[in-house]
């Protein structure tokens, strides 16, 4: 019971003890005499406009639903519903501080409200205590969803579960996989970024940075722009109140980290009216995602009680009306809280007109704490089963949570240059039931830079500038020295290299800044200079390696590689006359002999006879002709006559199939043998190097390369038994001047070189320890997925390849110095020297048959010559 020192205590308090309780304006009616009150509790934390605009029309609409259940005359036991309202401060004590007080002179039988999560989880418990539903119009806590912990909250706008969902869904369309949250270190911030962060975690995407504002402070916690930029993502989710967001922004545009670099994902629009016009261009871009009602997705609504609400605010408080599509979207939540508890309350009541007790009995007490709603429970279970269309979309409820199922719609904002002024434009729709789609009558969204272009959602080059080292090394990197129009000597990198730096630079947009390393630098220096932060990246011909990953990045491939061995060429110092005869052995071409003179003997045999060629010739003339015969048909060219007999015939069909082989035989073995002496070099590939072919120390290795990492990890067991040379040029003029017989290098290089500088050098044996040459930048560096993808585009464009076939297809060298087939007067001197010596047998021949003709001729001659010599 309140006693009346009691009731005049608390009248004494509510008007001296500034408890900014709200009491309505005169111009609506005084409701707070009525025996069955709700209580609203709305947020007013501070003057500005956005939190202004929310209370007051989420006061406006709880009020005008009040009113619109006593227009419909729905009475609970005969009585008309009331009211009492407070404002809060955002402080977590306050509104339940102003409800118990309320509660001690006032039969509040549900609660509208509060605005804020820090407040409602308190709110919440103090209902589940004295047993009387809260239902709230704008807090979004995931917390508040277990039905378990908090059996009296419900709420009709959407939870922080739902747009966790709507912003994944966000991500993936538009293919994003990270961000960064800034959120306030209250209910409202922390849990909407909890259930965030795990939702990406469910779906494969990333929460790259956490960044606290204190609501306490008002102010980050640490140095924003420093999160921010060494951050690879770019896209930052910004959640907390509308009231926080312009002072965050300003910091923001203070130090360059809103647009055209980041995307902004706010949690509400706010005035831009604020911000300096300097600054303007800067916000175009920045999106919203927003609870909206259903009408904003051509999702039914309750048009007939919208309507009268409408009605009703504007005929009891028409300076606050704003119209009816600038209706704050919170307050049509809270018309649907209101509406839900008066519905309830009827079925409930109804259901209890034959109990003897009131069904809105309270348990008495002096002291707020200890009342206690007798029907708590079946009040609860009616509101958990409430099922209508509401001014807001679908509003029904279960008995397992405290959310509203269906109904959740949201929009994406987008700031966009209206008429020579920014706005925020709605681009993008949402409900649970559909994915993301076009907002109606919109069909572009405006992206940060005033760009049409989606944003990638990582960190990029573009506009960066680039520490980028590279390092001499023909054909990838060489210096030349030209004249500029001012006639001054200046030095200019040309190669493979430059024009790859060019390329992506055209393609991303970084501003570049080469520096080219020393002379005796070494490709482990590189990596260790990219480690310290001496360069960005380094760009050359540097083979990413299992060691090097332990220190730095490697960016996709930009050319790929082997090791290859060169060496000196050296010319045939053994002339064999007869190596073409090589192709049978000696008792073959014995055998071969003896089967040519047999078959004559045969011919003879069978011929002498009955052969016109051979029957007026002496014996040795005849058996001469048929080994000729023999020889003629066994190299498969023939002879001057025919054999006659058939016996004769049977011994010439033996010989075609003799010469059918051996002819082929010997034809093939020539061609392998010439070619392989052609092409015999001292080793044959990398497995002589290993079985020591070439002492170790004949060796040449360049040091800090992949080539000698090769070497100590597959060769000498880390022994450092070779030669090492610290420049490529070195490297290979000791190899012209014999103080190493055998070089290691990369296949690009040695390419190159032999083709086009020292063509007396040459590459022995098959590739081996294939690789790849990557860009070097520090471990885990923001830009490295930007990187890769343009490199991959130039792969996939096919301008790598051009650039390969442009810098290592070229051939300088002579065919004379050319890997063939061809074969040299040495290989064949032999044959050239037998034919020789039988042209002048047959010469030889040919005098000796004319000899009597010559002796006579020489007779005449020097009988001339005798006559005219002078006496």
């Amino acid at each position: 019971m309140i006693t009346w020192w009691n009731y005049q205590w608390l009248l004494f308090y509510f008007i001296f003890g500034q408890l900014n309780v709200y009491y309505v304006t005169s111009a609506w009616p005084s409701l707070n005499v009525s025996k069955i009150q709700l209580l609203g509790l709305f947020d007013n934390i501070s003057n500005t406009s956005e939190s202004n605009k929310l209370c007051v029309h989420s006061r406006a609409m709880f009020k005008a639903a009040i009113l619109l259940s006593q227009k419909y005359n729905i009475r609970i036991e005969e009585q008309l519903i009331g009211w009492q309202s407070a404002e809060t401060d955002g402080d977590i004590i306050d509104p339940l501080s102003k409800t118990c007080q309320i509660l001690s002179y006032s039969n509040i039988v549900g609660i509208v409200g509060p605005g804020l999560s820090r407040e409602a989880h308190l709110l919440a418990a103090f209902g589940k205590r004295i047993g009387i539903p809260v239902i709230s119009y704008s807090v979004t806590d995931p917390d508040l969803s277990d039905r378990n912990a908090y059996p009296s909250f419900f709420r009709t706008v959407p939870s922080d579960n739902s747009t966790a969902l709507a912003i994944v869904k966000l991500f993936i369309r538009f293919n994003w996989t990270s961000c960064i949250i800034i959120y306030q270190n209250d209910a409202f911030g922390s849990g909407a970024a909890k259930v965030i962060h795990e939702l990406f975690i469910n779906h494969d995407l990333l929460v790259e940075e956490f960044i606290i504002f204190d609501v306490a402070t008002l102010h980050i916690r640490g140095d924003l722009k420093t999160f921010l930029m060494n951050s690879v993502a770019r896209i930052v989710i910004l959640w907390v109140q509308s009231d926080y967001i312009p002072s965050i922004l300003n910091d923001a545009l203070k130090y360059n980290v809103l647009g055209p670099h980041f995307t902004w994902i706010l949690s509400s629009s706010i005035s831009l009216d604020n911000f300096d016009k300097i600054f303007q261009n800067n916000l175009i871009g920045l999106l919203t995602i927003e609870p909206v009602t259903a009408s904003i997705v051509n999702a039914p609504i309750n048009t007939t009680l919208l309507d009268e609400a409408y009605q009703i605010w504007q005929q009891y408080e028409p300076e606050s009306f704003p119209g009816s599509t600038k209706v704050d979207f919170y307050a049509l939540f809270a018309f649907d809280a209101t509406w839900s508890l008066i519905q309830s309350l009827e079925k409930f009541c109804s259901t209890l007109k034959n109990n003897s007790s009131s069904c809105l009995s309270f348990t008495e007490s002096s002291f707020c704490f200890h009342r206690r709603f007798v029907h708590s429970d079946l009040l609860l279970n009616t509101l958990s089963r409430t099922d209508f269309l509401g001014v807001s979309g679908p509003i029904k409820f279960t008995v397992d949570g405290t959310d509203r199922i269906n109904g959740s719609y949201y929009y994406v904002q987008n700031v966009q240059r209206c008429s020579n002024e920014l706005n925020f434009v709605p681009v993008l729709e949402y409900s649970d039931s559909n994915n993301w789609k076009m907002f109606q009558d919109t069909n572009v969204i405006i992206w940060p830079g005033n760009s049409l272009v989606c944003p990638s959602g990582r960190a990029t080059l573009k506009g960066r500038s680039l520490r980028i080292g590279v390092i001499e090394s023909i054909p990838f990197t060489m210096v030349i020295n030209i004249v500029d129009k001012f006639g001054q000597n200046k030095k200019e990198l040309i190669g493979y290299i430059p024009e790859l730096i060019e390329l992506l630079q055209d393609r991303i947009g970084f501003i570049s800044n080469i520096t080219l390393a020393s002379s005796n630098q070494t490709y482990s220096g590189l990596i260790q200079s990219v480690a310290n932060g001496d360069y960005d990246i380094v760009v050359g011909d540097v083979t990413e390696t299992s060691i090097r990953r332990e220190l730095v990045s490697f960016s996709n491939a930009i050319f790929d590689n082997s090791l290859h061995i060169v060496m000196r060429k050296t010319p045939d110092i053994n002339i064999d006359l007869l190596s073409f005869l090589k192709s049978f052995s000696f008792n073959l071409w014995l055998l071969v002999l003896c089967a040519i003179i047999y078959a004559g003997l045969l011919i003879c045999l069978l011929e002498r006879n009955d052969n016109e060629i051979l029957k007026n010739r002496s014996k040795l003339s005849q058996l001469i002709m048929s080994i000729w015969y023999s020889f003629g048909n066994l190299v498969g060219y023939g002879v001057d006559f025919h054999v006659n007999t058939a016996a004769g015939r049977l011994v010439t069909a033996s010989l075609y199939i003799l010469s059918l082989i051996l002819v082929a035989t010997f034809t093939a073995n020539l061609a392998s043998n010439l070619t392989i002496l052609k092409s015999k070099n001292f080793i044959s590939g990398i497995d002589d190097i290993k079985k020591g072919k070439i002492p170790f120390n004949r060796i040449g290795l360049r040091a800090g390369t992949a080539s000698e990492d090769y070497y100590l990890r597959e060769i000498s067991g880390d022994t450092r038994s070779y030669y090492a040379f610290e420049t490529v040029q070195e490297l290979f003029n000791n190899l012209l001047n014999g103080i190493v017989d055998a070089i290691i290098i990369d296949t690009s290089i040695a390419e190159y070189i032999t083709n086009n500088i020292y063509c007396n050098l040459t590459i022995v044996g098959e590739e081996f320890d294939k690789g790849v040459y990557g860009i070097v930048s520090k471990k885990y560096w923001f830009y490295n997925e930007d990187l890769d993808v343009n490199i991959l585009s130039l792969r996939e464009s096919g301008e790598l390849e051009d650039l390969r076939g442009k810098w290592f297809q070229r051939q300088g060298c002579p065919n004379l110095y050319e890997t063939s087939t061809e074969m040299g007067i040495n290989s064949m001197s032999g044959l050239f020297l037998i034919f020789a010596i039988i042209t002048i047998l047959s010469l030889l021949l040919f005098i000796w048959t004319k000899r009597y003709i010559v002796k006579k001729y020489l007779s005449k001659f020097l009988h001339r010559r005798k006559f005219n010599i002078p006496k």
